[in-house]
């Protein structure tokens, strides 16, 4: 019987580390590994990786809340999500599916600017106490705003536990247009109903809060 040899590797061959022992050509270019190496060789957030892949995009909405609408990620009429419903429907026709989105925000009878994003990453960090982010809010009292009120305020009250002070407050100018007293209130930890309880506490009525996210401190 004779000896069957194996044929030789061309020497183009042994360079082609994809298909050895083969004429094809490599299969991916260096760009595909240097994006492999990148984004998927260390453990990654998903977020990350999809917009690093363009496969995703993140969208931010600054919304003026009206009285009465809630902050929900929910089916409900009233919600703060479905004031972009219009939105949302003219970017389905384009094959862009409507995303989980998320509110930074303010309550059901608070108006003012509010956040909607699909980045859970960037809505958790500018709500929470530690981001040191000052929120102002206007409030319109019923009655009459004396000093001791504003003393009380400033001394802070217990919300949720914990004792909250605001960075500060103070009685706006009166105004023709608006006859009621107003309290220019700001805090930084911006926790539930944080700014009703400071007023309720020194003995005033809340009629109005007027809300926006100020900058970080």
């Amino acid at each position: 019987m004779s000896e069957r040899k194996s044929s030789p590797i061309k020497k183009d061959e042994k360079k082609n580390k994809n298909f050895p022992g083969t004429n094809s050509p490599p299969k991916y270019s260096k760009a595909a590994r240097r994006f492999y190496n990148q984004n998927f060789r260390e453990p990654q957030r998903l977020s990350k990786v999809l917009a690093a892949a363009g496969a995703s995009s993140k969208f931010y909405f600054a919304l003026n809340k009206p009285k009465g609408y809630i902050c929900s990620n929910g089916e409900e009429s009233k919600s703060v999500v479905s004031l972009i419903d219009d939105y949302w429907k003219s970017k389905a026709n384009h094959g862009i599916p409507r995303p989980r989105l998320f509110t930074v925000g303010l309550d059901v009878a608070t108006t003012g600017l509010i956040i909607v994003t699909n980045d859970g990453d960037f809505a958790q960090r500018i709500s929470h106490p530690s981001s040191n982010f000052t929120k102002e809010y206007i409030a319109n009292i019923e009655g009459v705003v004396h000093r001791r009120h504003l003393i009380s305020i400033s001394e802070g009250t217990e919300v949720d536990g914990v004792h909250c002070v605001p960075d500060s407050v103070e009685l706006l100018s009166a105004q023709a247009d608006a006859p009621r007293p107003r309290l220019r209130i700001v805090v930084h930890e911006g926790r539930n109903h944080e700014v009703r309880e400071l007023i309720k506490n020194s003995g005033l009525q809340t009629w109005q809060i007027r809300g926006a996210q100020g900058s970080r401190s």
